[in-house]
């Protein structure tokens, strides 16, 4: 029975550094985007987007709204949004983005992770070609038919749908076209659960578990990093 509590007490930790790494991530998102665009999501695409995937992850209205008074405040920080790229082992690649305030600090953590997980860090552009940056779009199965929704969106820059694990549809948008879907979106009062910015692989490696467990460990830690926004990588 002290078995089953420990795997349980085990599993609930590990919901809540996840639920605390994606508060911090949102949170971090809400204020790169009041910076950029006010603190009036009517008027601020990129807060708005941020209000919808705090709800998706769960994060209390109270706490959205007490980011974005900080991100207003006299003693706001300011985040740099920077990109690294590079191998994980087996020649993965991966890219992660980050946003931080201290970027010498970032950028040792970032290479540490990469050294210790018997990858290496490379120059800007090394493996940004390996990965399409997309829009995506996360949105409510209500019964809709998949070829219908197809038809009325393609023109708002539909390039990809389908199916999460979970029954959500799943929609893709070149990067230059997410505001245009996020806009029909809106309009036809389509509901979203979540909308980001995503970097999608071009093509993919495959390996064995115990490879594959070795860059998911990488992986791992690099998410676990808080400069650490996303990581992406190409592992099949």
């Amino acid at each position: 029975m002290g078995r089953i509590f420990e795997v349980r007490k085990s599993a609930m930790f590990a919901r809540w550094d996840k639920m605390a790494k994606n508060f911090t991530r949102i949170g971090k998102e809400i204020a790169i985007a009041v910076k950029a665009g006010g603190p009036d999501p009517d008027n601020n695409p990129a807060l708005r987007r941020c209000y919808l995937n705090a709800k998706a992850v769960n994060m209390p209205k109270d706490r959205v709204e007490a980011a974005i008074k900080r991100a207003m405040g006299k003693d706001k920080t300011d985040y740099e949004e920077i990109v690294y790229e590079g191998f994980a082992p087996h020649g993965v690649a991966v890219m992660v983005e980050t946003a931080t305030d201290n970027p010498t600090r970032t950028v040792a953590n970032v290479r540490m992770h990469f050294t210790k997980g018997q990858g290496a860090l490379g120059t800007s552009g090394s493996v940004a070609f390996t990965f399409n940056r997309m829009g995506e779009f996360k949105i409510k199965n209500n019964g809709q038919n998949i070829e219908d929704l197809e038809l009325d969106l393609i023109d708002y820059g539909l390039e990809e749908i389908g199916e999460d694990a979970e029954g959500n549809i799943i929609l893709r948008t070149a990067y230059n076209e997410f505001g245009n879907m996020s806009k029909a979106l809106e309009e036809k009062k389509i509901e979203v659960v979540s909308a980001e910015l995503t970097r999608i692989p071009v093509n993919t490696v495959e390996l064995s578990e115990d490879q594959a467990n070795e860059v998911l460990k990488m992986v791992d830690n690099l998410e676990q990093d808080d400069d650490v926004q996303k990581v992406y990588h190409n592992l099949k």
